[in-house]
Formats: C-alpha cells, sequence, structure tokens
C-alpha cells in the first residue's frame, strides 16, 4: 500500500510529570453507530493497561477513538462512546484500528467513512481490524492480494464480496505485512497482545494478561473453534470435577475405572452419567482432549510427532496418527505445516525442520 509509513510513528504528548514530554505510539479506533462494543473496548484495555504497567510514561500508546458522528457515538450494546471527529485524525499513526459490529452495514456504505479509513491507512504503520472490520478495510482495497480473516459466521460471505482477498476463517488472526485481522469479536484481544507483544516484547504482554486474567497467548494460528470449546461441560459438580483433573492430568493413562474412581461411583455408573452429561463416552472425550492439547503443542512448540503424542498420553505413536487424522482431518504434520505458531516478531517453527526430526 502506497504511503504506509515504514518506521514507527511515534506521538508527542504530554507526560506523567510536569514538563515532561514523552514520545507514544499513536493508536486510532474508528467508532461508527452499531459497532460491536468488545470490539472496541477489548483492545482499549489491553493497551491502556499496559500503559499503566510500564515503570515511566515512555513508549506507550496514546488512545484516540474518531468517529464521523461524534462526539457520541452508540455502540451495538447499546453503550455510548465519546469520540473525536474523523478531522482530528490527521498526522501520522502508529495503529489504525476498525471493528466490526451490527452497524456494518450502514458504515460499509458510507462512502467518506471509506474513503477516510483508506487516506488513514496511508499514514498508518499498520492497520488491524476486529472480527466484521475486515470488511470495511477490503472495502477500501486495502486487503487485495492478502490474506485475512473475520467472524467465522461471515467468511463465506466476505469471500464472495471481495474475490481478490484470501480468506481464511481457521486462525484466530492473520497477519500480512503491515494488515492484522482477527476473527469473532474476542480474538481483538489476542491481537492486541499479540501488538503489545511486538512492540514491547514477551514479558509485558504476559504481564498485561496476567493483569486482565487472559491467556497469554492463543497463537494466531489456533482456529477459531476447538474440541474444548465443542465439548459440553458439566453441571454436576463430581462429573466437571473429573473433566477438569482430565486436562491437568493427559499425560497420563486414563481408564474409566481411574475417573469412576474420581468421581465416587462404580464404572458402570459413572459411564452412564458422563454420557448424559457431556454428551459422549469417558473413552471419547479423553482421545478428544488429548488431540486437543497435541494441537496446541504442534502449534507452538518444536517438538516432534512422537515427542507430541507422548505429552499427550498416547501409547503408541501410530495410535496417536490415527486418532489425530480421524479428529481432525490432517495428518499432525500437515496441521503443524498450517497452523504452525508465528510469533509476532516474525519467529516461525519451520515446519520441514519439524517434519525431518519427526521422521
Amino acid at each position: 500500500m502506497a504511503g504506509i509509513v515504514n518506521e514507527v510513528s511515534l506521538w508527542t504528548t504530554p507526560g506523567w510529570e510536569q514538563g515532561v514530554t514523552v514520545e507514544q505510539r499513536r493508536v486510532v479506533i474508528v467508532v461508527y453507530p452499531g459497532a460491536q462494543t468488545l470490539d472496541i473496548s477489548g483492545p482499549l484495555e489491553v493497551f491502556d493497561t499496559l500503559n499503566r504497567l510500564l515503570p515511566g510514561p515512555a513508549g506507550g500508546y496514546r488512545l484516540q477513538c474518531l468517529s464521523p458522528d461524534a462526539p457520541s457515538v452508540p455502540t451495538s450494546a447499546g453503550l455510548v462512546m465519546q469520540a473525536e471527529p474523523l478531522e482530528a485524525g490527521e498526522g501520522p499513526i502508529d495503529t489504525l484500528l476498525v471493528p466490526g459490529g451490527w452497524g456494518l452495514k450502514d458504515a460499509l456504505e458510507d462512502p467518506c467513512l471509506v474513503a477516510w479509513i483508506r487516506r488513514a491507512a496511508g499514514r498508518s504503520r499498520r492497520v488491524v481490524s476486529v472480527c466484521g472490520g475486515s470488511f470495511l478495510l477490503a472495502e477500501t482495497g486495502l486487503l487485495d492480494g492478502r490474506r485475512a480473516t473475520t467472524h467465522w459466521a461471515y467468511g463465506e460471505q466476505m469471500a464472495r464480496r471481495y474475490p481478490n482477498v484470501t480468506v481464511d476463517t481457521e486462525p484466530i488472526f492473520v497477519w500480512d505485512g503491515p494488515y492484522v485481522t482477527s476473527a469473532g469479536v474476542s480474538t481483538g484481544i489476542d491481537m492486541a497482545l499479540a501488538l503489545v507483544e511486538a512492540d514491547h516484547g514477551a514479558a509485558y504482554a504476559l504481564q498485561v494478561a496476567k493483569f486482565l486474567v487472559l491467556y497469554f497467548k492463543r497463537p494466531g494460528g489456533q482456529a477459531q473453534f476447538s474440541m474444548v470449546l465443542d465439548a459440553q461441560l458439566s453441571d454436576q459438580e463430581p462429573i466437571r470435577a473429573v473433566q477438569d483433573w482430565v486436562q491437568e492430568n493427559l499425560h497420563r493413562p486414563l481408564l474409566v475405572s481411574d475417573l469412576a474412581d474420581r468421581a465416587s461411583m462404580s464404572p458402570r455408573h459413572f459411564a452412564r452419567v458422563f454420557r448424559r452429561e457431556v454428551g459422549t463416552t469417558p473413552g471419547q472425550y479423553v482421545r478428544q482432549m488429548r488431540v486437543t492439547r497435541a494441537r496446541q503443542l504442534l502449534e507452538a512448540s518444536e517438538l516432534t510427532v512422537c515427542q507430541v503424542a507422548a505429552r499427550t498420553g498416547f501409547t503408541a505413536t501410530e495410535t496417536f496418527l490415527r486418532a489425530f487424522s480421524a479428529l481432525v482431518g490432517l495428518t499432525p504434520a500437515q496441521y503443524r505445516q498450517r497452523f504452525q505458531l508465528r510469533s509476532p516478531a516474525g519467529l516461525l517453527v519451520q515446519p520441514a525442520t519439524a517434519e525431518r526430526r519427526a521422521a
């Protein structure tokens, strides 16, 4: 994209102490009527928390919300956000963030807003979107020839509307050059943590995640859905406790009799109750959780396939390969090649290397 600022765009603002001037990265968030509240507030909280955790004022973020409907803009949940007019957005921008939301249709039909986003992107170091915000970026033509993601429910629609964009709804966020697009709603928080890591390092991103009580990193290559999300969590305490224990002990042999003992039930009664509460047998549940953990290790480590199998409780690599392929539809090597974790700093465990080690 012509005009993208190659260096870190810094903005001068008053410091925490009188008479002190510091440099901050300017984050501009586009707000329009009906925008998703969490698409905006999630990343805002991540950036603001980083500011509060820094030992001094230098190097943080200057947060600015802009809107064609300033000063008061109702979001999708009815929360009214204060914003400055778009005219206040002149000058260099470090990060331009575009949210999605139920008001997206009207926003896409606002040629002035679309044109403003296109111009603002030209003076931004990076341009990011949350959920359906990728539609607005695609509407400007900025994503042509690039890979992007959006909410899983709108992937096909986006691919039809913008055929020049490679739409991939598997990852929770996609980093393609200066453009970062994230998937549904809460993934904007994951993306914002990745941006903090890129700007300030993993240690600060971890501090932010801890303070906000978040997972430090759901890697960008991780699928929007997981078997953990698909599996039903029981409301019945003995069964829920067993499910939690299984998650912590996947590396161990997990016999139905052992699980039944933890629930203080006979194996037969436990199996009946478990299936009624969870919707699957104890054995199937354990296998699903082992494969889910294996997916995480394949995404975020250099462990060989044999080592992943051992870490997730499979007694034989062949058994692991069959179970993984049956549930995921890919071999572990194919899955790693597609979803290997790429850190915001650009570090990547090379799939070829991992496959050679696994051979």
